[in-house]
């Protein structure tokens, strides 16, 4: 009788956690998993073309496939332009090689119009094929519906590491015009490491000047901290693309003072500096906070103490005062670093072309491409190096040191 009442309470506390428990499986562990998984596994091909694909195995790659492999795909392929497939095939197999889509979709269309029709090109199913389209002479597109036939593939990773499987299975990097996302990523992890430092310079000042004035003066700065909170992300950024643009108030201020002339306005909009600085106004809050949380426990009388003792004002902060602050120091910029890294609106409505970071590719691939196992794949790698990077933070640092624990 005496673990009834332990048991109830643990059951009450499970009944209050369930309903956060249920939203957070739904709204983040779900999706999450589920776009993990595409990036792995592709059945759309497997699933249209399974006789096809079972007779590409015992294909050795060198020559074309034998008659059976034609006749097998063609049968295949009108079945798929029947059940409306064949335009999901093609695409997979198009993201493999470039330039197949029509190769696909044409012959799966043709395929029965083309073996009513008589002709010496015609007597097998390869003429066929290769009547409706030359590409079938060619060892290429076999190789592109065997490697988009995997039902699990890691050829989503390769690309979003610029490399690729060749024929002969050895992996290779990319041509040289289609090696963009390790570029992206360096680039996304330079302009992250950029605002973390900038947000670092502009918010310890801020966050020290909060810890220490009057509690009154200290709220309406807290407050006037936390506006952007209290504005829509898309307001803000929208903003500072009339701030920054060439005929905008910033440039408008420069002419009008003299600094520079009417024909040379500067473009601080739709490249990387437009992205540098819209970003860590966003972003500011999150490193101001945690140091202001910091520095307000941190007893003014240590300064005190150490001028008492000879220490200069600099020696005293360097001292003192800073490494105490540390903690939120570690805190806000793990913070900053770690959202700047996912930022997707900002960077595409003011950073233009030179401003894209990893997370616009990834909602291109998500909304336009709808190569879905690519953009789980480049998630994927991106969710891997925010967690390396945490574990070596706190290697290095530790967790309770920067006060989040």
């Amino acid at each position: 009788m005496a673990g009834n009442p332990a048991r109830r309470a643990r059951l009450r506390a499970l009944a209050l956690v369930a309903p956060l428990l249920i939203f957070v499986g739904v709204t983040f562990v779900a999706p999450l998993a589920t776009m993990l998984m595409r990036s792995v596994h592709d059945p759309v091909v497997a699933d249209a073309l399974p006789e096809t694909l079972a007779l590409l195995e015992g294909w050795d790659g060198d020559g074309l496939p034998a008659e059976a492999v034609y006749e097998t795909a063609a049968r295949e392929l009108e079945r798929s332009n029947e059940e409306r497939t064949i335009g999901q095939v093609a695409g997979r197999v198009n993201r493999v090689q470039g330039g197949l889509r029509s190769v696909f979709t044409s012959t799966a269309r043709e395929l029965r119009d083309a073996r009513l029709d008589t002709g010496a090109a015609q007597d097998t199913w390869r003429g066929t094929m290769t009547a409706i389209d030359s590409a079938w002479a060619d060892p290429a597109p076999w190789h592109a519906l065997r490697t988009a036939g995997e039902r699990f593939t890691s050829r989503h990773y390769l690309n979003a590491v610029d490399m690729e499987r060749l024929p002969d299975g050895a992996i290779g990097r990319q041509p040289e015009e289609r090696r963009i996302y390790l570029r992206l990523f360096g680039r996304t992890m330079l302009v992250s490491g950029a605002i973390t430092v900038l947000c670092l310079l502009l918010g310890y000042p801020i966050a020290h000047l909060i810890a220490r004035a009057p509690p009154g003066r200290a709220d309406l700065l807290l407050v006037l901290v936390l506006v952007p909170f209290w504005t829509s992300l898309l307001v803000r950024t929208t903003s500072w693309i009339v701030l920054l643009q060439t005929q905008g108030v910033i440039n408008d201020v420069l002419v009008a003072i003299g600094l520079v002339g009417d024909d040379g306005r500067l473009a601080m909009v739709y490249n990387m500096t437009g992205t540098l600085i819209a970003m860590t106004h966003v972003l500011l809050p999150f490193m101001v906070l945690p140091l202001y949380s910091v520095m307000r426990g941190i007893p003014p009388q240590y300064m005190s103490a150490a001028a008492s003792l000879g220490a200069t004002p600099l020696q005293a902060f360097l001292r003192v005062y800073l490494p105490q602050s540390l903690p939120g120091v570690g805190a806000g910029a793990l913070l900053v670093f770690i959202l700047s890294i996912g930022f997707y609106i900002t960077p595409a409505l003011v950073g233009g072309s030179d401003g894209q970071l990893i997370s616009n590719m990834i909602a291109y691939h998500m909304q336009t491409s709808l190569n879905w196992g690519l953009a789980g794949a480049l998630g994927g790698i991106l969710l891997v190096g925010v967690l390396v990077l945490y574990m070596v933070y706190d290697r290095l640092v530790g967790v309770e040191r920067m006060g989040l624990s």
